[in-house]
């Protein structure tokens, strides 16, 4: 690297990364810095982050061996904190080349600590960042601890710096880096309980940023800024036609096109709808965040956060006992939530906020506007074939969670819809939400009982019709038919499941023995058929309605009203951890890890 443009294929060669990793102590102070710094590599492609890890490695390794007599790593994080103090003003005064450095001294941070928390143990990479100049080998135990003080920096820069052109780039690598350093659950088979980041995250210097971070990440991923366009950086080019920046604006503008064309890790063509590489990291944080275990001494702050902010409109005081409260506008992050639902991120974050913050989950339950929410989340289920499994176990979660509250049953019947064109199976020009609600997850049962035979979807499914079945009103045709169809179908296997079990205790049934009849459909049917061929629709429900009050209550059973509610598994880190590290893994911008490095769940090689 250097003053000079830098390629992937130089790197095992740079000079100045060899002096970095090298035998040699380097000074904080030492000009070598601003010129290892002043280089315009270009941001990498998908395509070339692993070959930007193997051209890295022999420069780690070195830095891994001599960094314990040399310091060089603490010197590159000092010199990194000290800009970061003028960070801010340099925003104001708009100082490109002092950003642009602050930034590389960062990437180079984020690199070195990536491969560092894959190939040690956490007490060994605090040992590389608590080191003080002595004697070979020799630790002092009442060293700065300069991994605390790098991550309270990065939570100070991602929440202080404002957002600007020149800045968007350091603030999504800052967050990359968080990212980065919390990612040593990766490479660990069990769900981590404790760890250095429990202990930086949730307590000292770094948790009074708590409630601030959170609502950061959150107003990130409600405004969804878009990086700044293609040589919007552009400064004047040198005479000679070439130079330092004139090599800056080329790196600058190249990055912004590979943050706009969704360069995510080893998966980048799967995302090439990503417009805001900022709004997707900042997810992608704020629910590894939301995620962490409880410390033993203490919960996890992040998840209080979380659990407890409340609407700007809301002025009512935070109770004394609930701690990193904050307030957020409630309607800006519900569109950005309808709008997002195409990511398991964002369907995730949706699910996260309806079942922990009773404050967002009363407001949208309250919303006269429930389809822009709902309909995002029944094309996920529609879509059943295309989705993952997660995916469609929180978009179903979600609407339990929604039909546990009667007045929700009642007010989707009341919003007609006209042509859904996602859905296929039939045309439906006009329908209302109940009706198409009712239609997405009977097609969901049906798909899983000829397809997954998933006994948890089997049930949440069910689960959720039995709540909404109460409030059925003026049900679309098609809904009705595919509701009697499903009880038919669940009637035949109920039957048959029974009468082997009759079996299976008395013995096989005798030649003149006789299955009990589903009395209920029987009656009704010999009415409809005793009335003729040709009936109306009109004349149906009329029979039924006469039916009903001529039914013999005594050979009814009145069962209890019952409403089904989702309630979470006893340990649900065991699922949402591996979940949410698969999702930054696929998902994160920029960032890529060796598949076959990964311990916390199967992934395979491209």
């Amino acid at each position: 690297m250097g003053s000079n443009s830098s390629r992937i294929g130089d790197l095992p060669k740079n000079e100045y990364l060899k002096k970095l990793s090298g035998t040699e102590s380097i000074s904080e102070n030492d000009p070598f810095w601003n010129q290892l710094l002043s280089f315009s590599f270009p941001a990498p492609t998908s395509s070339e982050l692993k070959l930007l890890e193997e051209a890295t490695i022999s420069v780690c390794r070195s830095l891994v061996e001599n960094n314990p007599r040399t310091g060089n790593l603490g010197a590159l994080i000092k010199v990194f904190l000290s800009r970061t103090k003028e960070l801010k003003l340099s925003a104001e005064c708009q100082n490109h080349i002092f950003i642009w450095q602050t930034h590389n001294a960062l990437f180079i941070i984020c690199c070195l600590l990536k491969v560092f928390i894959c190939q040690m143990s956490e007490e060994e990479l605090q040992l590389h960042f608590t080191y003080e100049e002595k004697s070979p080998g020799n630790y002092s135990s009442d060293s700065e601890d300069l991994l605390e003080e790098l991550l309270c920096c990065l939570m100070q820069l991602i929440t202080d710096i404002p957002l600007l052109d020149i800045t968007y780039e350091i603030s999504v690598e800052a967050i990359s880096t968080m990212v980065v350093f919390l990612s040593c659950q990766l490479f660990h088979k069990e769900v981590l309980r404790q760890s250095i980041s429990h202990k930086y995250l949730m307590r000292g210097p770094c948790l009074p940023y708590t409630s601030k971070l959170v609502k950061t990440l959150l107003y990130n991923f409600i405004r969804q800024e878009k990086p700044p366009p293609p040589g919007a950086h552009v400064f004047p080019q040198q005479s000679d036609g070439g130079g330092l920046l004139y090599g800056l604006a080329s790196g600058v503008a190249r990055l912004w096109t590979v943050f706009t064309l969704g360069g995510v890790g080893s998966k980048a063509a799967a995302s090439p709808e990503l417009s805001s590489p900022l709004a997707n990291q900042s997810l992608l944080l704020l629910l590894v965040l939301a995620n962490l275990t409880d410390a033993s001494d203490a919960p996890n702050p992040y998840r209080q956060a979380i659990m407890s902010f409340k609407n700007t409109q809301d002025s009512s005081p935070f109770p004394s006992s609930i701690p990193h409260a904050f307030q957020i506008n409630f309607n800006s992050l519900y569109t950005a939530l309808c709008e997002q639902q195409t990511s398991d991120q964002a369907t995730l974050l949706l699910y996260t906020l309806l079942h922990q913050n009773s404050n967002i989950r009363t407001y949208m339950l309250a919303r006269t506007d429930m389809e822009n929410l709902v309909l995002p989340i029944l094309e996920i289920l529609y879509h059943v074939e295309e989705r993952n499994s997660h995916h469609v176990y929180m978009a179903l979660i979600i609407l339990l969670i929604l039909t546990e509250d009667d007045g929700f049953n009642r007010s989707i019947h009341e919003v007609i819809l006209k042509n859904i064109t996602w859905y296929s199976e039939r045309v439906l020009t006009e329908i209302s939400l109940g009706s198409l609600l009712i239609l997405v997850v009977i097609r969901t049962i049906q798909y899983n009982m000829t397809r997954t035979r998933d006994k948890y979807l089997h049930t949440n499914c069910l689960a959720a019709l039995a709540n909404m079945s109460a409030q059925f009103r003026s049900l679309h045709q098609y809904a009705a038919q595919r509701i009697i169809s499903l009880f038919s179908l669940l009637s035949k296997k109920h039957n048959k499941v029974l009468e082997q079990a009759t079996q299976s205790l008395r013995g096989s049934l005798s030649s003149n023995d006789v299955p009990l009849p589903d009395y209920v459909i029987s009656f009704f049917s010999s009415r409809l058929l005793q009335a003729g061929a040709e009936l109306s629709v009109e004349r149906v429900l009329e029979i039924i309605k006469q039916g009903v009050v001529a039914l013999p209550k005594d050979r009814l059973k009145k069962f209890p009203e019952l409403k089904f509610k989702y309630v979470e598994e006893e340990q649900p880190e065991e699922f949402f951890i591996p979940y949410v590290w698969s999702l930054v893994y696929n998902s994160a911008v920029g960032l890529y890890w060796n598949p076959q490095d990964i311990q916390l769940f199967t992934m395979d090689s491209d």
